[in-house]
C-alpha cells in the first residue's frame, strides 16, 4: 500500500477501477502514512478521517454497483487549513481561531465532495496564509520532507509537504504572491496558480482578496490538470468567480509545441539566482529548443517593483480582511477586559502573531488618512504597469519563464530575523498574482545538496491548457518528478 501512495493520482484512480485496492484501503493507507511521519513533518494541523473513509466508502459502492467514477474520485488530498469544511476544524494556522468549527463547506470543498475526493486532514500553513516559509504557523513548523532541517517554503508549506511526503496524493493550496508555486519549488512537485476567477474563493479564509487564488499540488502535470477541473467553474457565491465552462485540460496534454515562442524573462535570471538554479535555468532553456520551441529574451521592466508593490495593496487588503477578528461573534475572545474596547484590543493582541501584526500594521498606516495617495494609490497604478508589461510580453510570446525562486530551500530559522530577505523570496511569484494570470512550477531539477528547483512557466490569462501542455513537454522530458523525498 506504502508503493501505491506513491503513485500518481491517476493510476491510483486507475489501480482503483480496475479492483486492485479499494479506496476504504488507499484512505486508510495514506493515514497510517500521517500518523507514522508527521510528528516530524508538522504537515498536518488535523486529521479528518471519519469525513475521508465515509467518501472512500461511497466510491467503493459505485464500484462494486459498477458505475462511473468521477474524476480523481478515491484519491486522498489535504485541504489547506484555511478553507471551510463542515464540521471540522478550520483555524488558518492562528490561535484566534483554534477551536472554530467550519459550519460550511467552501465552494471548493463541495466540487471534491462531489467527486468523492476523500479529504484526509487540513495542513499547515503560516498564519493567515502570511509568509514564505510556514514558520508562522501558531502550532508548529513545517519540516520540508528532503532535509527535515530546511523550510518547506510557505504559505502552503502544508500541503506541498503532504503530497512531497506522500500522506497524500493531492492537496489544495491558496497563492496570494506565490503560496502554492513556492512551495511546490522548494519541495520539488507539481503548484499551481489558476487565473484570478477560474476557481471560487468562497469558503477560503480571505488575505487579500483581490490576489487570493485557490490551486492544485500535485506530483504530476497530468494531475494538476485533473485537479484544477475537479475545482474550477463559475460559483454565483463569488462576485469574482468567472462564467466560463470547466475545460479538460488533459486533453491538450502532449500536443506539439514546435514553433512555439517561449520568453525568458530577464529580469529574473540576470542577478542574484543560485548557481545550480542558473544551470537548471539553462538545462530548461536548452530543452525547449530541443522540443522545437523558439526560446527568446523578453522584458519585463518593472517586475523589480513587485514586491514594494505586493506589500502595499496586499497588507492594506489584509488589514481591512482581518478586520472582522475582533472576539465578538466567533473565534477568540480574551478573558480580560474591561470594557468593548479593551476587548477589541486584547482579544487581537492575544489571538494574532508576530507576521499577522505586522502586515496588519503595515496595511492600516497605508490606508490611512494623508497616507492613502502616496502608497495605497500609488501602488494601484503601478500594478497597472506591471500588468501591461505582461500583456505586451505575451504580445510575443506564448509564454514566459523563470526560476520560481532565486535559491532552494532554506535553513529553518534563517530568515524569521529579517523580514525583508524572507519578502525578497517572492520576487519572481509576485508578478503573476499582480497580472491575475496563470502561472505554475514544475521540478527542474536538484542543488548541490539534493534540494529541489523550480521551473516557473507563466501564460496569458485563461490559457491555463497551453501553459499544462507547455508544463508536460518539459515534465516528460526529465525524469525528476520520478524522484521522491526520502522521509
Amino acid at each position: 500500500m506504502q508503493e501505491l501512495l506513491k503513485k500518481s493520482a491517476m493510476e491510483q484512480s486507475k489501480a482503483l477501477k480496475n479492483k486492485e485496492v479499494s479506496a476504504v484501503e488507499l484512505t486508510k493507507a495514506s493515514l497510517e502514512r500521517i500518523k507514522s511521519i508527521d510528528e516530524k513533518l508538522g504537515a498536518f494541523n488535523s486529521l479528518t478521517e471519519d469525513t475521508a473513509l465515509e467518501t472512500a466508502k461511497k466510491v467503493d459502492e459505485k464500484i462494486s454497483k459498477g458505475e462511473e467514477l468521477p474524476l480523481l474520485a478515491g484519491v486522498p488530498l489535504a485541504l489547506k487549513d484555511n478553507m471551510n469544511l463542515i464540521g471540522s476544524k478550520t483555524t488558518a494556522s492562528s490561535k484566534i481561531l483554534e477551536n472554530f468549527v467550519s459550519p460550511y463547506n467552501a465552494t471548493v470543498t463541495e466540487k471534491l465532495l462531489q467527486n468523492l475526493v476523500p479529504i484526509v486532514g487540513k495542513a499547515n500553513l503560516d498564519e493567515f496564509a502570511m509568509g514564505s516559509s510556514n514558520e508562522n504557523s501558531a502550532f508548529k513548523k513545517v519540516h520540508n520532507p528532503w532535509n527535515l532541517n530546511k523550510v518547506p517554503g510557505g504559505s502552503s508549506g502544508g500541503s506541498a509537504a503532504s503530497v512531497a511526503a506522500c500522506e497524500a496524493t493531492l492537496a489544495l493550496g491558496s497563492d496570494t504572491g506565490g503560496s502554492i508555486r513556492l512551495p511546490a519549488s522548494f519541495c520539488g512537485i507539481v503548484g499551481m496558480k489558476p487565473t484570478y476567477g477560474k476557481v471560487s474563493r468562497y469558503g477560503l479564509i480571505a488575505f487579500a482578496s483581490s490576489l487570493d487564488q485557490i490551486g492544485p499540488f500535485t506530483r504530476t502535470v497530468e494531475d494538476a490538470a485533473a485537479l484544477l477541473e475537479v475545482i474550477s467553474g463559475h460559483d454565483p457565491h463569488d462576485s469574482t468567480s468567472l462564467k466560463l465552462p470547466i475545460e479538460n485540460y488533459r486533453i491538450s496534454l502532449n500536443n506539439d509545441i514546435k514553433g512555439m515562442k517561449i520568453g525568458v524573462v530577464k529580469e529574473l535570471v540576470k542577478e542574484g539566482l543560485a548557481p545550480d538554479v542558473e544551470k537548471a535555468m539553462q538545462n530548461a532553456i536548452d530543452t525547449y529548443k530541443s522540443l522545437g520551441a523558439e526560446v527568446v529574451e523578453i522584458s519585463l521592466p518593472n517586475i523589480g517593483h513587485s514586491i514594494g508593490i505586493y506589500y502595499i495593496l496586499a497588507t492594506a487588503e489584509c488589514s481591512s480582511n482581518l478586520a472582522r477578528f475582533d472576539g465578538v461573534k466567533y473565534g477568540h475572545r480574551t478573558d480580560n477586559a474591561n470594557n468593548l474596547l479593551d476587548m477589541y484590543c486584547k482579544t487581537r493582541a492575544e489571538g494574532f502573531g508576530p507576521e499577522v501584526k505586522r502586515r496588519i500594521m503595515l496595511g492600516t498606516y497605508a490606508l490611512s488618512s494623508g497616507y492613502y495617495d502616496a502608497y495605497y494609490k500609488k501602488a494601484q497604478q503601478m500594478r497597472r504597469i506591471v500588468t501591461e508589461d505582461f500583456l505586451k510580453a505575451f504580445e510575443q510570446v506564448d509564454a514566459l519563464i523563470a526560476p520560481t525562486c532565486p535559491n532552494t530551500a532554506f535553513d529553518l530559522g534563517s530568515k524569521t530575523e529579517d523580514p525583508l530577505a524572507m519578502y525578497l523570496t517572492d520576487i519572481a511569484t509576485i508578478g503573476a498574482n499582480l497580472a491575475g494570470i496563470p502561472a505554475m512550477s514544475i521540478p527542474a531539477g536538484f542543488d548541490c545538496d539534493g534540494m529541489p528547483i523550480g521551473l516557473q512557466i507563466m501564460s496569458p490569462q485563461l490559457s491555463e491548457a497551453k501553459l499544462f501542455n507547455i508544463a508536460y513537454k518539459f515534465e516528460q522530458s526529465h525524469d525528476y518528478y520520478k524522484q521522491l523525498a526520502n522521509i
